[in-house]
């Protein structure tokens, strides 16, 4: 456990209010967060998954889904466990609902995790599975360490964070996938018991004052967040206020948690979906959980040729030169390119992260 008190307030009551996130938690003593893993003991709030991991997994970077941000390498990726906001189809619910953290996880001191960052060969270190909001204290520690080992650091995350404590985190951040997993206020309310407006704002936050890579992800869930109209609002709103080039993955929806009654995504509309995208002004659109090579290849948006083909998680082809440029016309492609492509391909590769200890 360590005492988070930072971004939190004492109550006349003898609660705390966590202002972390938008929810605004107001803990009674010995209580937790909705989260769970904040926790008020003895009137301070407490990180109780500090230190602690549900695991560790070496992955391609594009399945975080990052496709513009060092293509082809590879990612250590991990979590903790709990989560603060409630999603009926959360796809990962056994880690973000886990309430077994303290006997299940592994100890991981942020120096372990950088040195077996570089020992493996990761370009970066992604803090996924769960939301990095919850145990942002943990994971600015960890980013410390890697960036004094040269290492990147990656948040996949619903972007639902308070802006003091967003500014500090994400000034450790070099490049996050926002979970952007609606459009509307009555989706968020209902099925994820939290609010839009926060996530837009840190999308504009991300895109206009910090130098952090930028993607989104939406998961298209058939009768929920996939109708013309919700589609066409929200890619409207991405290309006018984040701009035509941050990348956007459209996810095929599989029945998961509390959702089992909902088909999965027919591959028609995602298809859908990315065409409307590419219509309101966005140059790089995918779709994810489906295999797809043309639809998860990207193409250089002045002269169309394929710069990065992909099959699943393997690359196939790469056009760019070592400034990220396309070879046929000289344009560039937004993102963060090394001077070559990353050879992990679509590996997945567990990790015992106490023997780095």
């Amino acid at each position: 456990m360590r005492i988070v008190d930072h971004h939190s307030r004492p109550l006349p009551d003898g609660r705390i209010l966590c202002e972390v996130c938008p929810r605004a938690c107001k803990v009674g003593l010995g209580q937790r967060g909705l989260c769970y893993v904040r926790q008020n003991v003895d009137g301070h709030m407490v990180l109780t998954t500090d230190g602690l991991s549900s695991g560790f997994c070496v992955d391609p970077i594009e399945k975080k889904p990052l496709y513009h941000f060092f293509p082809g390498s590879s990612v250590l990726s991990f979590g903790t466990a709990g989560c603060n906001l409630a999603c009926a189809f959360c796809q990962n619910h056994e880690i973000s609902k886990s309430r077994e953290v303290d006997t299940s996880a592994q100890k991981a001191a942020p120096e372990a995790i950088a040195r077996a960052a570089v020992e493996l060969g990761c370009a970066s270190v992604a803090f996924t599975y769960n939301d990095p909001v919850i145990f942002y204290e943990y994971a600015m520690d960890v980013a410390a360490a890697c960036h004094a080992r040269g290492v990147k650091t990656v948040a996949v995350t619903a972007g639902y964070m308070c802006p003091e404590p967003r500014a500090e985190f994400y000034s450790c951040i070099d490049a996050a996938n926002v979970d952007l997993k609606g459009f509307t206020e009555d989706f968020y309310h209902r099925l994820t018991a939290s609010h839009l407006e926060p996530v837009l704002d840190t999308l504009r936050y991300l895109k206009h004052e910090t130098d952090v890579w930028l993607e989104i992800t939406t998961l298209i869930i058939p009768g929920e967040n996939d109708s013309v109209d919700e589609i066409d609002a929200m890619t409207r709103w991405i290309a006018r206020e984040l701009g035509p080039d941050v990348p956007l993955h459209f996810s095929a929806f599989h029945p998961d948690y509390r959702m089992l009654d909902h088909p999965p995504t027919p591959k028609a509309t995602l298809d859908r979906a990315r065409a409307q995208a590419i219509a309101n002004g966005l140059n790089h659109v995918y779709t994810g959980n489906v295999r797809d090579p043309a639809r998860q290849t990207s193409y250089c948006s002045v002269c169309g040729a394929a710069a990065i083909g992909r099959d699943n998680y393997e690359l196939t082809s790469y056009a760019l030169d070592a400034a990220g440029a396309c070879r046929q016309c000289g344009a560039r492609l937004p993102g963060r390119f090394g001077a070559e492509p990353g050879h992990w391909g679509a590996r997945r590769r567990p990790v015992d992260i106490e023997a780095f200890a």
